[in-house]
């Protein structure tokens, strides 16, 4: 910063060099630039061989469908009323006691309607449960 003398008739100068500012900058980027590499490391490991593996068909999870009229499905087969929807629950939490419960809900549906169908499967003993939507 320079500095001239003051004399009456002139005000102070007030002006930031940023010269210094801009120089210990590019010197912190350009050490980021060269340590960032270093600090990504990797273990190269030979990971073993197996032979493939077939998806068990019969540990799918219950598909239960709720469209925007509020007409239930389970597994693809249309369910007439609650009742009915509770217990081809229970018969098939009798066959597979962890069986789970993938909920496909179209947006339109009344909220009562999906708390019922929830509250059912929960009551039924269905513990695992999950929402099904699609990413945009």
């Amino acid at each position: 910063m320079a500095f001239k003398p003051q004399s009456e008739d002139e005000s102070a100068l007030s002006d930031i060099n940023v010269t210094p500012l801009v120089d210990v900058m590019l010197v912190l980027v350009i050490i980021l630039l060269v340590t960032a590499p270093l600090l990504t490391q990797s273990v190269h490991v030979s990971l073993p061989k197996t032979t493939q593996t077939t998806a068990d068909i019969h540990k799918q999870p219950l598909q239960l469908g709720i469209d925007a009229q509020g007409a239930i499905t389970l597994n693809k087969t249309s369910i007439t009323d609650l009742g009915a929807l509770e217990s081809n629950l229970k018969t098939e939490l009798e066959k597979d006691p962890e069986i789970s419960v993938h909920l496909y809900a179209d947006k339109a549906v009344v909220y009562e309607k999906l708390a019922q169908v929830m509250a059912t499967v929960q009551h039924v003993g269905i513990t695992k449960m999950a929402f099904v939507s699609i990413e945009q």
